[in-house]
């Protein structure tokens, strides 16, 4: 007898083969039984799903999430799963807890990702139990986990654990150093870690002590860098890169460790390939150069890009979007609202910021008042309004007011600002060209300043709208594809498979995209986070190893409770 049968459903294997209407049958957390189009499955089940108006996916699969320190406090990552996620990516942007002493990795983590002190200090208190990635990995496996977790192996963790954090924010490794880094990384791919990630892109920046740093890999250079991407290459797993985007060398140095003539091609992914508000032109450069390094320098690059608007939430001068020029980074390194007060006080640093704010030198923010919205203010009236709106009403220069209201109302104001991919037809040439995921979530991370756990859905939904992508290969994109580049188990739907799988209202789709919403997290101990719904009409059910935890748009309380998903490694 089967645990679950669903009957009668639309079919879509993850593999972009055209849908088939028929039966699955599902036992001990297995597909078993897949027949043909029109065949039936004449065995009973203990639960019988009707599915005749619905699609039958493989669970999404989001590719680039910070949810390494969430899984330890809540490993269901019911954000995540309510949206029909069923496998993440961790580890990413050289960011990892596989290694190093817990108050080193929480302050690497806090500024980066801008994670609340209280889900910092429940971690803390936590603290962690393991010495090694392969003890890591055994801790992990231990977990309730919801989704399936692929862990990446992060550099800055291993840099800061190997040198010490001090000397791996001011110095390059001795050679013992630099073998020492070496043969972790290797026993940490082959206790099962996917890949390695590095990070070059200098708004990643150090809370703690030596706040306002970079963090530990941007202070490697080009020979670690290599020393771990040739350790990828050799086990032909995945490689992830965070560029600089103010330093051309930058580049060339990605661009040498990704070719592949006359050696075993890296197998590359880079963030991220957006069409940038600053930039308009930006957008177009991601096609041929995909092409000239995969077709003609032998590569194999894939870029990532978000399935929607890049928007951004701001509290005042507390914003990752300040991170790219230096006042802005001193606003970030401050404690308190009396410090950031302080800092505005000076004539001198309120004319280095508007300096800095003017200047288009490597500029990666728009910085136009004009599109920076006013959400929250203790003055009601100026909300819906851009910081030029009101300069202009209030007869100001809209830099002297937008200076002003930060200096007068701090974290009181709340602003959100949307620095890429707002233009349609360009987002969705990224999201379509053949060599550039359509993931890039973030997941985990920014809690106060975006969200993005549905970006799966907001990809099908614009297949749906545009018809820009037919539904099979939507779902593709999502599941077998990234499964099968970052070699993966998952991702389809076969006898055999783990039976992860999302059944969807295809009448639900024609929706717009879900606008985020800011909620009071339990998990934050009442703190709010960005989050998105929406979701609800289209997602029937999850099922994670053939247990069902969303029903009908809601999160089961088996979620995070009991152990379902897998640590995944490379399998394919």
């Amino acid at each position: 007898m089967l645990d679950l049968l669903i009957q009668n459903g639309l079919i879509f294997d993850g593999l972009g083969s055209a849908p088939v209407r028929g039966d699955i049958g599902i036992q001990n957390g297995k597909i078993v039984a897949l027949p043909g189009l029109g065949k039936a499955i004449s065995v009973d089940a203990h639960q019988v799903v009707d599915a005749s108006q619905l699609w039958v996916t493989p669970g999404f699969i989001d590719i680039h999430t910070h949810y390494d320190l969430e899984l330890e406090i809540a490993p269901g990552l019911s954000e995540s799963v309510r949206h029909g996620v069923t496998s993440v990516v961790i580890g990413n942007c050289s960011l990892s807890v596989a290694v190093g002493e817990p108050q080193m990795l929480a302050d690497i983590f806090q500024r980066v990702e801008t994670l609340s002190h209280k889900l910092i200090n429940k971690w803390l208190q936590k603290s962690i139990s393991w010495h090694t990635p392969a003890e890591y990995l055994n801790h992990l496996k231990q977990l309730p986990l919801g989704a399936n977790v692929a862990p990446m192996f992060g550099h800055s963790a291993l840099r800061a654990h190997v040198m010490g954090l001090e000397r791996s924010l001011t110095d390059q490794p001795s050679e013992t150093e630099l073998k020492t880094i070496e043969q972790i990384a290797v026993d940490a791919l082959d206790a099962g870690f996917v890949g390695i990630s590095i990070d070059m892109f200098p708004w990643h920046r150090m809370s703690g002590e030596w706040r306002g740093s970079t963090i530990p890999s941007q202070h490697a250079n080009f020979r670690e860098y290599a020393m771990l991407a040739d350790i990828c290459r050799q086990r032909d797993v995945v490689f992830q890169v965070t560029p600089n985007l103010q330093q051309l060398t930058s580049f060339l140095n990605i661009l040498r460790m990704g070719l592949g003539i006359g050696r075993k091609p890296l197998r590359l992914t880079v963030l991220s390939a957006l069409d940038a508000v600053h930039d308009r032109r930006l957008w177009r450069i991601f096609s041929p150069l995909l092409f000239i390094w995969n077709r003609i320098l032998g590569g194999n690059v894939r870029f990532q890009t978000l399935t929607e608007p890049f928007t951004i939430y701001s509290d005042g001068s507390v914003t990752p979007l300040f991170e790219e020029f230096p006042t802005g980074a001193q606003l970030n390194s401050c404690d308190s609202r009396q410090e950031r007060q302080q800092l505005w006080q000076s004539e001198n640093f309120r004319q280095q910021f508007r300096q800095e704010w003017n200047s288009n030198w490597r500029k990666s923010f728009h910085r136009q008042l004009d599109l920076m919205v006013i959400v929250h203010c203790p003055e009601k009236n100026w909300e819906g309004l851009s910081f030029t709106e009101v300069a202009h009403q209030k007869q100001q220069e809209p830099l002297d007011f937008f200076i002003e209201a930060l200096q007068n109302y701090d974290t009181d104001l709340r602003w959100v600002a949307t620095g890429a991919n707002d233009r349609l037809e360009p987002r969705l040439a990224l999201m379509q060209h053949p060599d550039i995921f359509p993931g890039f979530t973030d997941a985990g991370a920014h809690v106060r300043n975006l969200a993005y756990y549905d970006g799966a859905l907001s990809l099908l939904k614009q297949a749906i709208a545009t018809n820009f992508l037919s539904p099979e290969t939507a779902i593709h994109r999502i599941t077998g594809e990234p499964a099968q580049w970052f070699r993966l188990d998952t991702g389809v739907l076969k006898v055999g498979a783990k039976a992860d799988l999302v059944l969807l209202d295809p009448s639900a789709l024609n929706q717009p995209i879900s606008p985020p919403v800011e909620i009071s997290d339990p998990l934050l101990d009442g703190e709010p986070r960005m989050v998105k719904r929406g979701s609800d009409d289209i997602v029937q059910a999850v099922y994670i190893n053939g247990i069902k935890v969303v029903n009908q748009g809601q999160v089961c309380k088996n979620l995070g409770q009991e152990r379902l998903g897998t640590v995944l490694s490379c399998g394919l």
